[in-house]
Formats: structure tokens, sequence, C-alpha cells
């Protein structure tokens, strides 16, 4: 066994944890440690953008999947999480959205104060950059940061097709559909720059990989953090048979996602008290929110059989997004329609051959369903057990209808025509409301926009406060998207790029205060 000193250790080297550990050891004094799980060097297939389907269940993905969905016939959903330098975002689909403001305007209602939209706008902007990009407004968009994002230079026909489908249907066109500000729909702001994917490490990490006070270390499996009565004092992890110690002077930041650190917290002894003893494990702090508040984006959608060929998109597969509200009477859309040049449906179900159709994509952005993240086993690196619990709420699977009626109304548009064949899934004829309902159980993917598991809040079932301090414990921080309270109406890595950032700005103010110099 080994030891180490550091003044910082971050936990998790994905979007939160790149953006952390690089602002961090911007200062030459301070000791920076990364640990991460995956390997350091990138797949050949993360830099091409639309082989993202291809990056599932290799060696960059934990490739979990979830228990058995009881309100959706009993169905196992595969849950894909990144692991490799820059986490998920080196394997996601790439959209860089902010959620309606709305959504963080009830991140404030639920306690957590200070993280409204207009608190993390300095944050969103300060990791963006969209200089050049038409109709993107300096006072609300970034200029200069590291996250170059852009739509899709090379625009599918297709995609221009539902963007004039979705118009023809009486929905507005956005003009910067990214910025959280604008309902209807409109071209999506993307992560890739010069052809290629812009993840967390290539934007961030990688161009300060020389910097002599930041240790990076890969392949290494994060057991524990250690404790010294309530007092956070480092990790505890291994490189193949070699364990290492490393002692934090300062603090730890769990960064390893709303799977992976609720799921380390509780290795750690710190959780719900009868979870922990009914594995054996001792409760060193009582938390019963950790793991609790999982929330994800459910998808499904409309497969049609196109009546010719349909080319890969060169920059993703999915370029127009539309943001709805499935009832008028709501305070901010809940509903998000996009298209997706390759048909994407649930294992098992027939659907058309790839490069033969497409799919009009419906999520629910505001789901009121909460599940767990819970360890099937006190031994580190074994898998835990995900439960979303999809539609438990049935208002989940109100809206779903609502949504899937509503993309069926924009792919029967005439702007779709020159496109449009047979409607595969859900299928002619299935259109009353058990009938819609019936299929949406059954034809379930996951958005992968885990959140909520270490949720900010001032309640006995918070598990941080608002500068990410995990309740109970000195010297230890979440942030990542499992501090989200409840999760934006809008793919999530853009706001994990925002609160890494407000977190690292929280974590050098005390960098500051402790060099004496404010």
């Amino acid at each position: 066994m080994s030891i180490a000193e550091f003044d910082y250790i971050v936990v998790g080297a994905g979007s939160a944890g790149c953006v952390i550990a690089t602002r961090l050891s911007q200062d030459p004094d301070v000791r920076v440690l990364l640990v991460e799980a995956g390997s350091s060097t990138p797949l050949e297939m993360m830099a091409i953008p639309p082989a993202w389907p291809l990056l599932q269940g290799t060696s960059a993905d934990w490739a979990d999947t979830t228990v058995p969905q009881a309100a959706a016939d009993g169905l196992v959903v595969r849950w894909p999480r990144g692991r490799a330098l820059g986490g998920s975002s080196s394997i996601n689909a790439m959209c860089f959205l902010r959620g309606h403001r709305s959504s963080y305007d009830a991140w404030v209602d639920a306690g957590a104060v200070g993280w409204s939209y207009d608190d993390l706008l300095p944050y969103f902007k300060r990791s963006e950059n969209v200089t050049g990009v038409a109709d993107r407004d300096a006072a609300i968009r970034g200029m200069d940061g590291p996250m170059r994002v852009r739509p899709a230079i090379e625009r599918h026909p297709l995609a221009k097709a539902f963007l004039t489908a979705a118009v023809e249907t009486g929905y507005k066109e956005a003009k910067d559909f990214a910025s959280g500000l604008e309902e209807g729909f409109g071209w999506s702001d993307m992560s890739i720059a010069d052809g290629k994917r812009l993840d967390a490490a290539t934007a961030y990490l990688r161009p300060v990989l020389d910097r002599p006070n930041l240790a990076v270390v890969t392949d290494a499996l994060v057991h524990r953090v250690t404790m010294d009565g309530d007092r956070c004092t480092g990790v505890e992890y291994s490189v193949g048979n070699d364990l290492v110690i490393a002692r934090s002077q300062a603090e730890v930041v769990l960064c390893a996602g709303a799977v992976g650190s609720p799921q380390l917290l509780m290795l750690s002894g710190i959780g719900p008290q009868e979870h922990l003893r009914q594995l054996g494990i001792e409760t060193l702090v009582d938390l019963p929110g950790v793991g609790a508040n999982l929330q994800d984006h459910p998808i499904s959608g409309i497969a049609y059989e196109a009546t010719c060929p349909v080319a890969s998109g060169a920059d993703n597969h999915g370029e127009v997004q539309g943001l709805i509200r499935s009832n008028a009477h709501l305070e901010g859309p809940d509903v998000q329609l996009s298209i997706a040049d390759v048909p994407l449906h649930a294992d098992g179900l027939p659907g058309p051959e790839m490069g033969r159709g497409y799919t009009i994509m419906v999520a629910l952005m505001t789901p009121h369903s909460r599940g767990t993240i819970r360890l099937a086993d006190p031994t580190p690196g074994i898998a835990p057990l995900i439960d979303p619990r999809y539609y438990a709420d049935k208002r989940d699977l109100d809206a779903m209808v609502d949504g899937l009626r509503s993309a069926r109304a924009i792919g029967d548009a005439s702007a779709l025509a020159e496109w449009r064949g047979k409607d595969v899934l859900p299928g002619v004829g299935v259109e009353d409301e058990e009938a819609l309902r019936a299929y949406l159980r059954k034809n379930l993917l996951s958005y992968s926009h885990y959140t909520g598991t270490c949720r900010i809040g001032v309640d006995q079932t918070a598990v941080v406060s608002p500068d990410l301090r995990v309740y109970g414990v000195q010297g230890l921080r979440v942030a990542d998207a499992s501090v989200m309270p409840s999760i934006p109406s809008a793919n999530t890595n853009a706001t994990v790029y925002a609160i890494a950032e407000r977190a690292a700005e929280l974590l050098r103010a005390r960098v500051t205060r402790a060099h004496g110099t404010a």
C-alpha cells in the first residue's frame, strides 16, 4: 500500500471532474489529484460524431442496466454511462442545450438557494464559446469558454424537413434553441469542433496535463472516501492489485455522477442507515437522501420506414429539437421532440433497417417519478441496483401519450411527405389511449440523463448544502449531475459544465482564503 498527499482530490474525470481539476490546478501552489476508473487513451470512434451509438457497450461504457421496471411491464433498460477521461461527454450524443429557465427556478423553490437560471448564467457562459454562430447574443451566451459549440454545418435534409413540419403544425421556430429562454423548435448547439467530438477531457483537461501540480490517475477503482471522525481525509483506490491511500489537506470532491457519487458515499458509510445496515456497512453519517430522488428523461418515439435511403448525418444523428408543453396550463415546457436519421427503439421491437428509416423521438423533460440507486453488494466495483421507476407516477405516462400524439402530427405534416413511408412503430391503427400507453411501456429507452441522487437542499432528505458540502461531513463536496434537485428540461451535459464551473469557483474561494489573500 502506498500513501500520497494532495490538497484537493477529485473523483471522476467526467464533465464535472475535468472542469474542477483544471480550474483548481490553475493555482500552482495547489496540488490536485484527479482519479478516473476509465482509460486515458480515447477510443478512435469517440472523435467521430455520428459513431456515438457504437460506443455503447465498449470499454468506455460502464454498461449498466436497470432493475425490471414495474410500471413498464418489467422491462430492463440499458443505462450507458461514460468510463473514460471525459466521462459521459466522451460517449454521449453531443447535444449542448440549457434547460428552460423554469427548470432551474424550480430548484430554488426546492431549497437550492442561489441556483436559479440567472444565478447559473455566468457559469453557463464561462464554459462555452459560440463565437461566430448566428443569432447568439453575448449577453446570454459565452464567447470565450473551452467548449466550442455550434449547430450542424452540413444540415441534414431530413432535419430541415422536420423543422419545417413543426412550424407547419403550428409551433414557433426558435432563434437560439440552446439558450434556455425559448420554446418551440430549432437547431441544437452541439459539442463538435472542427468535425470532431469535443468532450470535457479534450476541451479542459488534456491541454493542461503537463501542469506539475496536477496528477491524473486512470484505470483506478475508488473504494471509498476515508474518514477521521466527521472529517473526510482522502480516498482509497486501487490500480490493478496496488492499493493507494490518497490524503487530502483541503477537500475531496466527488464527480462520479448520479450513479457513482451516491454509490461511493454509501460504500463509505454515508447514506441511509437501514440500507447500509442490511449490507453490513457501518453507518458513519445517516443521510437518507443519498441515492434517492433519481431522475432520468424517459424516451420513446415513432419509427418510420423512409421512401428513400436515409444517409447518416455528417455531424450527428439528431440536429433539430423542439421543446413544447404537453398541457397548455403547465408553468413550463415538459416534452422534447427531436428527429433522428436512424431507427431508435427498445431492444426486441421490429423497426426499419438502418439507412432505411428515421425516428421522431419523444422525451419527457419534467418527470414526476423518482427512483433510487442502491448497493447490490458492499464490495467496490460491483454494479449497483438502478431503479429509476419509470412511469411510476401516472402523470408521466399521460404526458408521454400527449407527446407521442404531437410527434405523430408533425410526422404527418406535408413537409415530411417525401420522406414518409410506413409507420412501423407504434404502427398504423395504434391510436387510442390504452394502445398508446401499452406501446410506451414496451418501447422505453433511457435518454442517459441521470440526476438527483445527492440533491442540493436544506431539508432532512437533502444530501448537499447550496455550497455543495455533504451534510454531516467536513472536507467533502459533491459536484456533478447528482446534485440537481430536479432534472432540467434539456440534455443535461451543458448544465453539468455550469455546475462544475460554479463548484470550482466555490473551491477556489476557499483556496484564496487559505492563502490569506482575501
